[in-house]
């Protein structure tokens, strides 16, 4: 009997506990799209040009004011491959843009953070930008 309590308790310990690394790279994805989009609606409000783009630290929002908007991943195994510049604004149409996340730890998987142009950023599983 305790044999099973103790399976048990374990079987729950190790699903709760399941890939915390692809968790987290769906958090750092999820975030990102607020962010992307926090800075696009900034954009548009103060009518001046927003980018997005990849730095060695992490990230930046060039054209909005220094520390505005965060500038590092949480995690320190995001990659970034494929596109590492987005253009953000200030026009309410934007071109259809993509970034790829991924993470040091688990090479094969990769999140896609989207946009068409008119809709939201958005999580998207898969590689292609």
């Amino acid at each position: 009997m305790v044999v099973a309590i103790i399976a048990i308790g374990t079987a729950g310990v190790s699903l709760a506990l399941r890939d915390a690394a692809g968790s987290g790279l769906e958090r750092e994805a999820q975030r990102l799209a607020a962010l992307l989009e926090s800075g696009r609606a900034q954009s548009r409000a103060t009518g001046v040009p927003v980018r997005w783009h990849t730095t060695p630290q992490g990230f930046e929002f060039e054209g909005l004011p220094t520390g505005a908007l965060p500038n590092h991943w949480l995690g320190g195994d995001t990659t970034v491959s494929g596109t590492n510049t987005l253009q953000l604004g200030p026009e309410p149409l934007i071109d259809p843009q993509a970034v790829v996340l991924g993470s040091a730890s688990q090479p094969g998987r990769a999140l896609r953070v989207a946009t068409d142009g008119l809709r939201p950023f958005a999580v998207q599983a898969g590689a292609q930008p």
